[in-house]
């Protein structure tokens, strides 16, 4: 990977794991999720204005339909994540959405788009594997008294699932297509918010109590969101999507660590250690 895109997927990944903190400090749902896409939408405005002037991009073809595609994904995976940070603790919700992200992102990129990791990066792989067993409480998760437990980890992975889909369907728009990141991740935000008004104007009295209650939470959120991404996007345009996946996941220790350290959350040595294993795999899927 080039040392300019891996230096864009570190700063991404440190704004990821800092974004996702505010998110569960928020604890909202779909309100809190519309007012945050709300925010973006603004503050790009100006920015998109100030682009377009200087540049006049032209979309290439297909680009609008890849655009609202990746929306939905990024929708529904906005409100999964939003449900686990709700059931369960940061420092179990995050390593576990983005530890089985760059997996199924790499497992996809082979099936799709014909790319063929080295036998470390398989290995990497199975440490994943092994370390996402570590995370969840291993062979305990089964006993009766951690139904809830599982209830949240089934919206971690569920989250998992989706990055690895959006990861792959983005690396496709900015890569192949050659939409310019900025505009494609601007696309992808209107298109959330123009999926979620019309419930959000159901449950305007909620967003109203939001935006009174944790308007700081969300203008982190809004403010460190698209910046991470765009900076991931533009990483996409250097190199495969089987390295810059991967690669951005060092984000779960820094996620484990803050839940632990400034959560207080339970079992926290156990999952810094489990994070620090994901980190290898997908060090070891980054370098493969």
């Amino acid at each position: 990977m080039p040392t300019f895109a891996l230096a864009l997927v570190l700063v991404a990944a440190v704004l990821h794991a800092t974004w996702n903190l505010c998110s569960k400090r928020a604890g909202g749902g779909l309100p809190f999720v519309w007012l945050v896409g709300a925010l973006i939408c603004a503050g790009y405005v100006p920015v998109l204005a100030v682009y377009w002037t200087q540049w006049q991009p032209v979309l290439p073809p297909g680009a609008l339909a890849w655009i609202l595609g990746s929306g939905v994904l990024k929708t529904s995976y906005a409100l999964f994540l939003q449900r686990g940070y709700r059931t369960g603790d940061f420092s179990l919700i995050y390593p576990l959405a983005r530890g089985t992200g760059p997996l199924l992102s790499t497992l996809a990129a082979i099936v799709f788009l014909a790319e063929r990791p080295s036998p470390l990066a398989l290995g990497g792989g199975l440490v994943i594997i092994a370390a996402i067993f570590l995370l969840t409480g291993g062979a305990q998760l089964f006993h009766g008294s951690r139904a809830h437990l599982r209830n949240a980890i089934s919206y971690g992975v569920t989250s998992g699932v989706l990055i690895a889909a959006y990861t792959i369907w983005d690396r496709h728009g900015v890569a192949s297509l050659g939409v310019p990141p900025l505009l494609y991740d601007a696309g992808t935000a209107f298109t959330q918010l123009a999926l979620l008004t019309p419930f959000a104007w159901q449950r305007r009295t909620e967003v109203a109590a939001e935006w009174r209650e944790k308007r700081q939470w969300a203008i982190a959120v809004a403010a460190l969101s698209p910046i991470a991404y765009v900076l991931v996007l533009t990483a996409l345009t250097l190199a495969p999507v089987s390295h810059v996946a991967p690669a951005r996941e060092i984000s779960i220790v820094i996620g484990a660590f803050l839940g632990a350290k400034y959560l207080k959350e339970s079992d926290g040595r156990r999952r810094i250690w489990a994070a620090a294993a994901m980190a290898a795999g997908v060090i070891a899927l980054a370098l493969g």
